[in-house]
């Protein structure tokens, strides 16, 4: 997906647990609800956050919804050239940067040091890397039968962390996904191979079915969604490494010395 900087994009990631229901209506709802908030677009990141809020109640609230259903939940809204990242879950957002791998999201484990003393602190344990013995993430969206009641502090949070970056030339892509990729691959391999691939055929949507490949390849065991966007139609140039201006030399003697040396091997 090649990116232009003149509207509003939101580039998504939704994984589902307990089923497909509360991915599927986070999926088709909180962009509307970002946008239909007070907030936006003056204040966009309070828009962001007070949707993942809306959305997660109207799981609470919808009848035809499997309340033991949730999803963690990755957002990427680019207005014009400011990117604003929300997470709430383990999927990751990852920004390529001239061949630099720049992590735009956290990954809410419960063993996460962070959300460990969060989770403690509201009265939650962990087991095993488990919230409560019952869920890999921290945050998540749904999951109302851990969750109590609507306005309660609770160890299973759905609020977002964001985070605010504006877009400059060195900014080549963003990869966005779920936990099943960044299991078995770090960011910095992900960003290297999505980097050269751009270079040869300049198509993110093969960059993202290379990485499912590349995944499958090292056997991961978890759901695999992936989204590659690119912020130039152009593919990433190559990186220069300047050459050293020393002349490294050796002696006469030096060069008879090792002589010598590997004569008696």
């Amino acid at each position: 997906m090649a990116l232009f900087m003149d509207f509003l994009i939101c580039l998504q990631v939704f994984d589902g647990h307990g089923g497909v229901d509360a991915a599927s209506f986070t999926r088709k709802n909180i962009l509307k609800f970002i946008t239909e908030d007070t907030h936006f677009p003056s204040g966009v990141k309070r828009a962001v956050r007070n949707a993942f809020i809306k959305v997660d109640h109207a799981l609470a609230d919808a009848k035809s919804l499997d309340p033991s259903s949730g999803t963690t939940a990755l957002t990427a809204l680019i207005l014009e050239r400011t990117m604003i990242i929300a997470n709430a879950g383990d999927s990751r957002a990852v920004l390529g940067k001239r061949g630099r791998a720049i992590e735009l999201s956290k990954d809410h484990k419960p063993d996460c040091t962070s959300e460990r003393l969060r989770i403690e602190k509201l009265g939650g344990v962990i087991y095993d890397g488990y919230l409560n013995g019952q869920l890999s993430v921290a945050r998540a969206l749904g999951d109302w039968h851990m969750k109590g009641f609507k306005g309660s502090k609770c160890p299973l949070s759905s609020e977002p962390e964001l985070e605010e970056v504006v877009i400059t030339e060195e900014d080549e892509f963003i990869i966005i996904g779920c936990d099943g990729l960044w299991d078995v691959m770090s960011s910095q391999c992900a960003v290297t191979i999505v980097r050269k691939e751009l270079m040869l055929h300049n198509d993110p949507e093969k960059c993202s079915q290379e990485l499912v490949r590349e995944a499958l390849k090292r056997n991961t065991s978890d759901n695999l969604t992936v989204i590659v966007a690119c912020f130039s139609p152009d593919p990433p140039p190559r990186i220069e490494i300047p050459k050293s201006h020393r002349r490294r030399s050796i002696s006469a003697e030096g060069l008879d010395l090792l002589k010598g040396v590997l004569s008696n091997i």
